[in-house]
């Protein structure tokens, strides 16, 4: 891992970190967002560290697993880092369904954390 790009190297462990949580406890995803983070889910717009974490405890699965396809990493002028994700996901019992994420991560007070997020499920001819 030492000899990709810092910005590759924290991309990638910020979404394993994301997902690990995500999978196992979303309610403990509060640390990685400020009041400032906006999260856009399927169209709908939430601003602020509560909101974000509301929306996603709220989701109506007991359980859910992530696995990633691809990621990529940009760095971006103003020293924040670009991360979209392709992956799939599995809730609960249902089928198995493609999904894109994008993250905009920046470091704050010493620590990376997630400024602004998208997420689509891969879904064609709904």
């Amino acid at each position: 891992m030492g000899d990709k790009p810092i910005w590759e190297q924290i991309g990638s462990s910020f979404v394993q970190h994301y997902y690990q949580l995500f999978d196992a406890d979303r309610t403990q995803l509060g640390a990685i967002y400020i009041d400032a983070s906006c999260l856009t889910w399927e169209g709908q717009q939430f601003q602020g560290k509560a909101a974000i974490v509301e929306k996603l405890s709220s989701l109506p699965f007991q359980k859910i697993q992530h696995s990633i396809t691809a990621q990529d990493h940009q760095p971006t002028p103003d020293s924040c880092i670009l991360s979209m994700v392709v992956g799939q996901l599995k809730a609960d019992d249902d089928q198995v369904l493609g999904f894109q994420q994008t993250f905009l991560l920046k470091n704050f007070q010493g620590a990376w954390v997630c400024t602004n997020e998208v997420f689509r499920l891969a879904l064609h001819n709904v």
